[in-house]
């Protein structure tokens, strides 16, 4: 079985760049049985064919961006080979840098946990590849395969928990599917009179492609949980201690609004608000703020504070 059957690319001939793997394609193999096989007159026109529309392929060719397996550039001239890999780094949009600290919690040779700034994409995506967790910490801390094990909303501030390398991906990783971390979250929200606490919420939360909100879906099975405390107030503001028992999308939020106590500052609940991606100057008022766990390795007993405090504050003020 070859590469190409496996969807699995061989080592990149290219280094990280901004923290980031290159890139990579394969053509079709050859010969394969019952699959026709394409004919191109050049690797120049099977690139401009799969990449015409996200990049520049003539300005990369002649600047020697596109290379093989063995780290020759891709020319216009070279024909078409069947089951080859090509690899590039794609040039990268400029983006604001988002404010505030990422500190560093701990750190062994295993995992990393790091307590984020509220607005900092925990992974690359979208509009948000350099301003993120995993991009600024493999250049700063060096560890190019380092990559988180669980999620944490890029509005969200708090605690986040990485794995160095591959090699101890899975068994960290199984811990949170598996709900054997702790979880401690904190929130300001609205006082409600006539709310009884502590609560536990359990409903069924779902998100749907394409949709920034998720919902709660009436009469199906309970696959989100999580206990509401209130630790103390001000005003008219609560101060809420948040205890989820299952990690679904958006839960602490999509819970704290069912209970007609909306996180303060909240872009998405109740009403997705026309903020701009870059607008740093309100932080979600909530704040990952403890992690405890046994470790899968060597057994010992894990347990994480984060340095920040609610109120969330703007790390910049003003900052756009």
């Amino acid at each position: 079985m070859s590469p190409y059957d496996r969807g699995m690319p061989p080592r990149s001939p290219l280094p990280p760049r901004h923290g980031l793997d290159a890139a990579w394609l394969c053509t079709a193999e050859r010969d394969r049985p019952g699959v026709p096989q394409p004919t191109w007159p050049s690797m120049a026109a099977w690139l401009h064919h799969r990449l015409a529309e996200r990049v520049h392929v003539a300005e990369f060719l002649a600047g020697g961006r596109f290379v093989y397996q063995n780290g020759a550039p891709v020319t216009a001239a070279d024909p078409y080979l069947p089951t080859t890999f090509v690899w590039f780094h794609r040039d990268l949009a400029d983006e604001p840098v988002v404010p505030g600290p990422l500190h560093l919690v701990y750190r062994d040779e295993r995992i990393v946990v790091i307590d984020k700034p509220p607005f900092l994409s925990s992974i690359p995506r979208g509009r948000h590849v350099v301003q993120s967790v995993v991009v600024r910490l493999r250049a700063q801390l060096g560890l190019p395969e380092l990559s988180p094990l669980h999620r944490l909303d890029r509005v969200t501030s708090g605690l986040l928990v990485l794995a160095t390398e591959r090699r101890w991906r899975g068994d960290y990783q199984t811990l949170f599917q598996r709900g054997e971390v702790t979880k401690v979250y904190r929130a300001l929200a609205p006082l409600r009179a006539n709310l009884r606490l502590p609560v536990t919420v359990r409903n069924h939360l779902r998100t749907r492609p394409g949709q920034w909100q998720g919902e709660v879906v009436p009469g199906a099975p309970v696959n989100a949980e999580s206990v509401i405390e209130l630790e103390g107030a001000h005003e008219n503001t609560g101060r809420y201690r948040l205890t989820p028992r299952t990690g679904r999308t958006h839960q602490l939020r999509l819970h704290m609004l069912g209970l007609g106590i909306p996180i303060i500052d909240d872009p998405l609940y109740p009403v997705l608000q026309d903020v701009d991606v870059h607008d740093f100057r309100r932080p979600l008022q909530l704040l990952a703020s403890e992690l405890a766990f046994t470790d899968p390795i060597d057994g010992g007993q894990r347990r994480f504070a984060s340095v920040r405090r609610l109120p969330v504050t703007a790390e910049v003020a003003g900052a756009r």
